[in-house]
């Protein structure tokens, strides 16, 4: 079974509260933005394409909690928390050793995360 092809991230719409921070992005599935694909900050699809406007709904409704959850990289290793999140990458450190401010390595990212390298470490 092939994966959709994903459109270019700077075709992605960014949803963002009243208070202009961005929550989510948007993916257009047809040329008119009709429907669309809603995904995360981390750039994950939180559902399969939407109309417009349900789409946008359940983005702002999920919000930004994602992001103080606890990942694994590729599905194994220690918890991970997301200290960083830019189009630059997403940067993580151990969860537990950084929450005792104890010194750990970096990891990085790229974002977005279309390949679904992070995965929650406690599934929902």
């Amino acid at each position: 079974m092939t994966m959709p092809e994903i459109a270019p991230v700077d075709t992605w719409l960014a949803v963002t509260r009243e208070d202009g921070e961005t929550v989510g992005y948007l993916e257009p599935v047809t040329d008119d933005y009709a429907d669309v694909i809603p995904r995360n900050r981390l750039g994950h699809a939180v559902d399969e394409a939407r109309d417009y406007h349900v789409a946008e709904e359940l983005v702002l409704d999920r919000g930004l909690r994602e992001l103080a959850e606890h990942w694994l990289l590729d599905g194994e290793g220690p918890e991970l928390t997301v200290i960083e999140l830019s189009p630059d990458g997403i940067v993580l450190r151990d969860a537990f050793l950084s929450k005792a401010l104890a010194p750990t390595e970096r990891v990085r990212v790229p974002w977005p995360d279309t390949a679904a390298r992070l995965r929650r470490a406690t599934p929902r």
